[in-house]
């Protein structure tokens, strides 16, 4: 059963080349073979692929035929050294290629120039709402909407197995931490920080790992697809603004299974977590896909009071997993207002209330009708 993806790779390959990057099995394959397929596919996780173009990188160009015009290069950055024969073949014979990967690493450390202007880069995560809106929301907090565990009957296996070989493995296969015990552990931790503000020296401390190396294991979680760190607003308003930021995992479901615990009870901390984190699944997403210049960020004061989510400057977004928001939910867009840095324009609860209402000028936006208006671009 094929799932049909809302990102529009289709009409930016008719006039560029796409670099298309996501964690493993989000489903980059699947979308090249049911919506952009190429002219001809080279996978290089298949040993006699690549072991040929390892030998000579050269192949696909003096392979080249006048009905090529689009190439797939799948897993890219297990061979960086084809950038080079993709850069020339860009500039001289027009093809486009749709290049994909796992992870940006390699690439950036050896071809950051094809990267910064040659492959328009994008970046493919689980399902969105507007992809799979027949599955319960429940269902999605608790298994996240990677593509294999959606479409399982046994989630929490498919998500043990994903969280215990392919995290790791992803780490090894790209040399990046030597260390694996300290790197799980790190993982474990982290996970039980997703959505909170991250603090550097506690994780390191429960990790049993260096604070610097934290540091660099976000960082690498960052550059390897696996994770964001959201970055506060900074303002010089009124309300002196805090500087650290907040770092979500790319799928829920992977959190619950690296702190081995599935269990998910309306009104309890963990469900306004994971409520949270799938409206942050959805504003990223629509950005990577759709506006990829739109900044998003989080706002808090040095007094805590905080807005979950501010996008582009000009939307104020607190989320709330209750079904009925009462005035104490909203003291955090009430204090936003003292920063005079950027006018916002709007301010929203999105919640589990059944109906759309407003506290003087705050909006209380059911889930559904927020995604909704998020995907039909009319958030702004």
């Amino acid at each position: 059963m094929y799932i049909q993806r809302i990102i529009p790779l289709e009409k930016e390959l008719e006039t560029a080349s796409v670099l298309f990057l996501g964690p493993r099995r989000c489903g980059k394959s699947s979308y090249i073979r049911h919506q952009a397929p190429p002219h001809r596919a080279y996978d290089l996780l298949k040993a006699d692929v690549f072991n040929r173009l390892a030998a000579r990188p050269s192949l696909i160009r003096e392979s080249l035929t006048d009905a090529d015009r689009l190439i797939v290069i799948d897993e890219i950055q297990r061979l960086p050294a084809l950038m080079n024969e993709v850069h020339v073949m860009i500039e001289e014979s027009g093809i486009r290629f749709l290049l994909t990967g796992s992870s940006s690493v390699k690439l950036k450390r050896t071809h950051s120039s094809l990267l910064a202007g040659r492959a328009r880069p994008r970046i493919l995560g689980g399902f969105v709402h507007a992809e799979i809106p027949h599955i319960d929301l429940t269902r999605r907090l608790r298994y996240g909407t990677l593509p294999p565990v959606i479409l399982s009957d046994t989630p929490e296996d498919e998500l043990d197995a994903y969280a215990g070989l392919y995290l790791q493995e992803e780490i090894r296969a790209e040399a990046l931490s030597r260390n694996i015990e300290s790197f799980s552990r790190f993982l474990q931790q982290a996970a039980l920080w997703n959505t909170e503000i991250v603090n550097f020296e506690s994780v390191a401390r429960d990790a049993q790992v260096p604070a610097r190396t934290i540091r660099e294991y976000y960082h690498l979680l960052e550059e390897t697809l696996l994770g964001t760190l959201l970055t506060p607003l900074q303002t010089t308003g009124k309300r002196k603004s805090v500087t650290r930021a907040k770092f979500y995992f790319f799928d829920i479901g992977v959190v619950h299974s690296l702190t081995g615990d599935y269990a998910l009870t309306e009104g309890t901390p963990a469900f306004g977590k994971a409520f949270e984190h799938f409206v942050w699944r959805e504003l990223d997403a629509y950005r990577r896909y759709f506006s990829p210049r739109t900044q998003l960020h989080y706002w808090r004061d040095i007094h805590h009071a905080e807005v979950d989510f501010i996008w582009n400057h000009t939307v104020a977004i607190e989320v709330k997993s209750t079904s009925l928001v009462h005035s104490a939910d909203i003291k955090g867009l009430r204090a936003i207002d003292e920063q005079h840095d950027y006018p916002i324009l709007r301010k929203m609860v999105v919640c589990r209330e059944p109906e759309f209402r407003r506290m003087g000028d705050v909006e209380i936006v059911p889930w559904q009708m927020f995604v909704e208006e998020l995907w039909q671009h009319r958030l702004t």
